[in-house]
């Protein structure tokens, strides 16, 4: 639906002859495209501001009730202070603890709609942007990267969001950060084996596990223990591919 237009003035489905738009190469037949970058429309770049705007709301969201269930904590302390790690009470944790699984799911592509076996060849052939997109991706000692592509079946090879590496996601107050840390370690490693995870295989797991250890900068001290224990390399070879002139 990404390319059909609608009218603003009333409400209506996208009719049969509009969602043929959905396929719309050359866009000059009905816009004045030399207004614009490329006289064509880009599929993947709708694919990952989609992606990214929900993402961050998720994080925002987490983040606003993270600090309302703080704030209350200190309003009910006489003493007028609540550090970051003061247990606090079951009602408050969930008012965070809520949006927080609905960011890790999220975060994860736990519900994400698989793509036909659409050929991800071409459509990345055609995409200017996935190249760049995917040269900017901070690589691990294998060369993987969460900025790579699948788009055959789904957007990305490894399915975790590359908004991690974010500033807004970094600056998650406590304890809502390690919360979302302590979680996907959980399911990373094959702890949580809830069907809410379930598309995620073993290798899919392990793949995105050893990315973060190895580019992924603050990890919690758990991680670096259970990457000691399992003998993985930890922060090596991080490397950013240079982007392009």
């Amino acid at each position: 639906m990404g390319n059909a237009a609608v009218a603003v003035t009333k409400v209506a489905a996208v009719s049969s002859t509009d969602a043929a738009a959905a396929q719309l190469a050359p866009l000059p037949p009905r816009f004045a495209a030399s207004s614009y970058l490329t006289s064509s429309s880009d599929v993947v770049s709708h694919l990952v501001l989609a992606h990214q705007t929900q993402m961050h709301n998720l994080i925002t969201l987490t983040n606003y009730k993270t600090r309302l269930a703080l704030n209350s904590a200190i309003s009910r302390n006489t003493g007028g202070e609540t550090a970051a790690d003061t247990a606090l009470p079951d009602g408050l944790r969930q008012q965070f603890e809520h949006p927080a699984e609905q960011l890790l799911r999220y975060l994860l592509f736990a519900n994400e709609t698989s793509l036909s076996g659409t050929d991800s060849e071409r459509i990345l052939a055609a995409s200017p942007f996935a190249r760049e997109f995917q040269a900017r991706g901070l690589k691990d000692f294998k060369g993987r990267s969460l900025r790579d592509f699948d788009l055959h079946t789904r957007i990305f090879r490894y399915p975790c969001s590359y908004l991690i590496y974010s500033d807004a996601f970094d600056t998650l107050p406590e304890p809502a950060r390690g919360y979302v840390y302590h979680r996907l370690l959980d399911i990373l490693s094959g702890q949580d084996q809830s069907p809410d995870f379930a598309r995620l295989t073993p290798e899919d797991r392990r793949a995105i596990l050893e990315i973060l250890l190895a580019t992924k900068k603050g990890l919690p001290a758990e991680w670096q223990a259970y990457a000691k224990s399992k003998h993985l390399q930890v922060a090596v070879a991080v490397s950013q591919a240079r982007r392009p002139s």
